[in-house]
């Protein structure tokens, strides 16, 4: 595999890649720029010469290579039953609130946390209460007093947890994933969980599915998880809820069917199934390039950026990077990096209010690249110390 080549995506209708300036170095949209296990290839291949595409269904080999998966990684039995599908988590999560909750209900969210959490919950006519996350020492933890107080109020339904948390990287420790199951608990509150970065954890640093930490939990939470960001398939669109609740799973799938989103995509089972059997040892070597793409970043702006102060993510191919040093926030600080470093970053502020003096970088892509783009930055940023010490 060379993780190295520089492949082209433009006029791929990669989203992205899609943008409609040139010479704009795409930092943003957490997919990556590395093409996927060759096994993947090889499975997508054998199904497209087969020369058929209709309605697609699941198979035994589907539900056991899932099964199989989550024994391996994380040491937890799942069953097969409790395995449901999504096109996406987003869909999953807007189909779940549509069974579990009604207009006024409150849903809690930590932020700054992956932004389409936000319409989702509003698009049902939920209230959005943030639970936000402390800034501390370079890194975040949840506040579980402001946690336990909202969670105790009567209009409050659900919780969805980001479990790694995108875009600020952490790695729920056991301890902290009981206390917001006991919380849940106490309340009377629905977890759900979204375990989508799961496989993408760094060495020194382990992820807990909310299940495996608190077994109790498994009637009242939906554990979301999918091949997509591992591997590098989210076009194929195939997600997958664990619903261990008979009763929701059946509200779920009937749900599903009558928004009509219960067919998977013919080419998802495929790569599914080639991804969860033998994907395992591609994945293994982007973990140790991820790695090394993320040091390189942390020492480039050390040396020569220290105004920019990058959060250490314990997993995710991203890095959620505060340039309060800066003087900018929101639209003003995203314009500046677009305009004079032709670097396109995800917004920080749309990750939450908390976000604002933030940008999230997408690491997943050659060093090369990461390379062009941080040059591009400090130039930018030189500019700026120098305009900055003329007005003075």
């Amino acid at each position: 595999m060379n993780w190295n080549d520089c492949i082209e995506r433009t006029n791929t209708h990669s989203v992205k890649w899609s943008f409609p300036e040139e010479d704009v170095i795409p930092m943003c949209i957490a997919d990556m720029d590395f093409q996927v296990a060759p096994a993947i290839v090889e499975a997508l291949n054998q199904k497209a010469s087969h020369g058929i595409y209709g309605y697609t269904t699941f198979s035994d080999r589907y539900f056991d290579s899932i099964v199989t998966w989550w024994k391996k990684r994380f040491d937890m039995e799942i069953d097969k039953d409790w395995i449901c599908f999504s096109p996406g988590i987003i869909p999953g999560i807007n189909v779940l609130l549509s069974v579990l909750t009604e207009p006024g209900d409150g849903v809690i969210i930590q932020d700054p946390v992956y932004y389409p959490f936000y319409s989702t919950i509003e698009n049902h006519g939920c209230s959005v209460i943030k639970n936000t996350l402390m800034y501390q020492d370079g890194t975040y933890l949840i506040d579980f007093d402001d946690l336990e107080e909202k969670a105790s109020q009567p209009e409050t339904k659900l919780l969805i947890l980001c479990s790694p948390h995108n875009p600020v990287g952490r790695v729920w420790s056991d301890e902290e994933l009981r206390r917001i199951g006991e919380i849940a608990k106490r309340n009377d509150l629905w977890i759900i969980s979204d375990e989508m970065h799961g496989d993408l954890v760094y060495q020194g640093h382990e992820h807990m599915p909310l299940f495996k930490a608190d077994e109790d939990l498994k009637e009242n939470s939906i554990l979301c998880a999918a091949p997509s960001k591992t591997f590098n398939i989210a076009g194929l669109q195939t997600s997958i809820l664990l619903i261990p609740n008979k009763e929701l799973r059946e509200k779920y799938n009937e749900k599903l069917t009558g928004y009509g989103l219960m067919r998977p995509n013919v080419f998802g089972i495929e790569g599914t199934i080639a991804a969860y059997e033998e994907g395992e040892p591609w994945l293994n070597e982007l973990l140790m390039v991820l790695e090394d793409n993320k040091q390189y970043v942390f020492n480039y702006l050390d040396q020569h950026m220290p105004e920019l102060k990058a959060i250490v993510p314990q997993a995710t191919h991203l890095i959620w990077i505060d340039c309060s040093q800066l003087g900018m926030s929101g639209e003003e600080l995203c314009a500046f990096f677009l305009e004079k470093a032709r670097v396109k970053f995800d917004e920080g502020f749309k990750f939450g209010e908390s976000g604002q003096s933030f940008v999230r970088m997408n690491i997943a892509c050659p060093k090369e690249r990461i390379d062009m783009a941080l040059r591009r930055m400090n130039h930018a940023v030189l500019e700026l110390r120098k305009n900055r010490q003329l007005v003075k």
